[in-house]
């Protein structure tokens, strides 16, 4: 690699290191993640290579490992600088769930979700496994699907709860590029899960619906649980 190429990953290291990613372009944001598995090359055509292929930062960030590798020069090592920041953002927002109360608000477990299932193009049904103090005891995903495929089990609902030891639970799934006003599935879905968890002590707080566009719906806010 030139020195010019070495002093401009250096240039852009201390840049975000000074004030963050602010005054980033999209293609430097990359840049940047593509160093930190490419130690020895100019990283700025592949990082625009990949912005014109997906055609957004947020699509490539959103990209799969088998997407990617059909960019030219993206292989397993360079593939850890964009994937990697991904599950580490996840990892830590189910850290801070993890931590924080799930209060009478929805809000703080919205928020969470919105990060978390949001964005994806399939469902994604998750429980959130609650003590008596509110506090997550667990995050499960118990089913990735089609859109308006979501298929749940009152009895795999009821055994995690039971083997994490929970006495509440927050139901949550994304509603992939639609409304975000529940389903006569869904209020179907919640009724069934309700009763199978009161049956073993298990009470259902609520069942929030998130998109990352669109906010989220409260089944407890709107008076359905």
């Amino acid at each position: 690699m030139s020195n010019s190429s070495e002093g401009h990953r250096h240039r852009l290291r201390r840049k975000f290191l000074k004030s963050g990613l602010a005054g980033f372009h999209d293609y430097e944001v990359l840049e940047l993640l593509l160093t930190l598995g490419t130690p020895r090359r100019d990283c700025k055509p592949l990082a625009k290579r990949l912005l014109e292929k997906f055609g957004s930062l947020r699509a490539v960030l959103d990209a799969s490992p088998g997407e990617l590798r059909k960019v030219e020069g993206i292989g397993e090592i360079n593939q850890v600088g964009i994937l990697l920041p991904r599950a580490v953002a996840g990892l830590y927002r189910e850290i801070q769930a993890r931590q924080c109360p799930v209060t009478g608000s929805p809000a703080s477990a919205a928020e969470y979700l919105r990060a978390e299932i949001g964005s994806h193009d399939r469902e994604v049904f998750k429980i959130l496994l609650l003590d008596n103090s509110n506090r997550v005891r667990d995050i499960i995903t118990l089913f990735e699907g089609t859109i308006d495929q979501t298929v749940v089990h009152p009895r795999e609902v009821v055994a995690a709860a039971l083997k994490a030891g929970a006495s509440r639970m927050v139901l949550a799934h994304n509603h992939p590029g639609g409304t975000l006003a529940p389903s006569a599935q869904d209020r179907a879905l919640t009724r069934r899960l309700k009763e199978a968890c009161r049956l073993v002590g298990v009470e259902v707080l609520d069942h929030i619906i998130v998109s990352d566009r669109k906010g989220y719906y409260s089944m407890k806010e709107n008076n359905e649980i």
